[in-house]
Order: C-alpha cells, then sequence, then structure tokens
C-alpha cells in the first residue's frame, strides 16, 4: 500500500505483528498486519482502511494476516439493499419497546457497569472480565477514532427521565459508511436478541443517513460466534483485491 492510496505523498507504514494465539481458534497461531499508529493521518486514512479489509480496535488498525490460513474474511452490508428476513422481522417486532439513542463516544458510569455485566457473562477467565474504565475507553474508543455509541434503551416513561440502558453498539461514522466495532448488552434479556437487534438498528441509521455500507468486521465460516453475519444480506467480502457477492 503505496503513497497512491494516501491522502499525501509520504509512504504508509504496515507492520507484521508477532505471532500470537488467535481469538477465534484458540489452537491455531495468528498474526495482523498493523497500519504505523502512529501516523497523525490516522483519521483520515482509516476509511480508506475499511475498504481495505481493515478493523479498528482503540487506537489500532488492523487485518489478520496469518500464515497458511485465510479464514476471517472481512464483510460488509450494502444497506440501500439489504431485507430483513423472517428471523430478523420478528426480532423487531419483538423489541418495538426499545429505543435507539445516538450519543457521543464517551463513557458514563451506567455503559461502564453494563459492560462489565456482559464481560462477567460471555468472558469469564479470558481477561477481559477484568475491565474497567481505563480499558474501556482504550478498547472501544481510543484517541482520535469517529465512533458514537448507540444506546439501547426500554422505551422511557414520560417525566421519569431515560428506561433502562439494555445495549450499547460502538459504531465508527466515516465517509459513505458506518462500521460496528463492538456491542454488549445484558446478559439478562437474551431472549430479545439484542445483537441482532442491534445490528438491524445499525443498518437503519446507515439508511437513514443515506451511507452505502455497514462494515462487520470478520465472517468466519462455521465459527458459532462469527457465522451469524451470513443471515445479514445481500453481504459482500473482501477477497484481498476487491469486495464481491458473497454467496
Amino acid at each position: 500500500m503505496g503513497a497512491n492510496n494516501t491522502p499525501d505523498q509520504d509512504e504508509l507504514r504496515v507492520f507484521h505483528t508477532g505471532d500470537h494465539a488467535c481469538g477465534y481458534w484458540p489452537s491455531r497461531i495468528a498474526r495482523d498486519l498493523v497500519l504505523d499508529p502512529r501516523d497523525p493521518r490516522m483519521p483520515n486514512l482509516y476509511p480508506l482502511a475499511l475498504g481495505w479489509g481493515f478493523r479498528r480496535s482503540g487506537d489500532i488498525v488492523y487485518r489478520p494476516h496469518c500464515q497458511g490460513c485465510r479464514a476471517c474474511v472481512a464483510v460488509r452490508i450494502p444497506v440501500a439493499q439489504f431485507t430483513p428476513n423472517r428471523s430478523q422481522r420478528r426480532c423487531l417486532a419483538r423489541n418495538v419497546d426499545i429505543e435507539a439513542r445516538i450519543v457521543p463516544a464517551e463513557r458514563t458510569e451506567e455503559q461502564l457497569a453494563l459492560y462489565q455485566r456482559y464481560l462477567r457473562a460471555r468472558h469469564r477467565g479470558g481477561g477481559m472480565d477484568e475491565h474497567g474504565g481505563i480499558e474501556f475507553d482504550q478498547f472501544l474508543i481510543g484517541s482520535w477514532s469517529h465512533g458514537r455509541f448507540m444506546e439501547l434503551r426500554e422505551r422511557s416513561v414520560e417525566g421519569k427521565g431515560p428506561g433502562r440502558l439494555l445495549s450499547v453498539a460502538i459504531t465508527d461514522v466515516v465517509e459513505n459508511a458506518l462500521s460496528a466495532v463492538y456491542t454488549f448488552f445484558d446478559p439478562e434479556f437474551a431472549e430479545r436478541g439484542l445483537g441482532t437487534l442491534s445490528l438491524l438498528r445499525q443498518i437503519a441509521w446507515a439508511q437513514r443517513d443515506n451511507r452505502a455500507h455497514l462494515y462487520l468486521g470478520y465472517w468466519i465460516e462455521g465459527h458459532d460466534k462469527m457465522d451469524y453475519k451470513r443471515r445479514f444480506r445481500p453481504l459482500e467480502a473482501f477477497d484481498g483485491r476487491a469486495w464481491q457477492a458473497l454467496v
């Protein structure tokens, strides 16, 4: 990736990480390509990097680049063509009492408490369940990101303030696209399908703002926690050179 893909003529520096344990398949070894996090152009480079199949975690913009493995496939939804399937329509109907609010990417104590409950339920013993406010900011916000938080709340009762917070979807807002960075939700309300609902509301947000795509990060065929992305159609996948319809 040279000067032609960047806002000016300075070379874009891309690094390989060392080998590390794969976060998706524990028996495998992974490594990533990482854009230079010290590059002052990163806020302008990031929208381009999404189109190259990269993803953001805090201030780190990365793409899996594992030896002998190409399981992680960057995917995005062309939102103008999206139509919810029957299951997704049921999810929307089941949650008509849930309101979405777009708020600044600034941590609140209410959000942090929900995040910690989610991690204790979903990632107990994995290290993330020890996250506090500092880790929340480093992982979800970073110092330069274009992020917003989409809160899902129970419908408020007039005169009693906002309803109970059920979910927070960290969403990057870039030119002509949204990127779904991370979502956490109240584990006591699993029957609501809050993960699915958050994506459906992000799609609606992108449609409302006339943005072309919602980036979903990586899809991994056959992986229980990642294969759900195939249910959002149509879906486009990055093959290393171009975006193609995923069939």
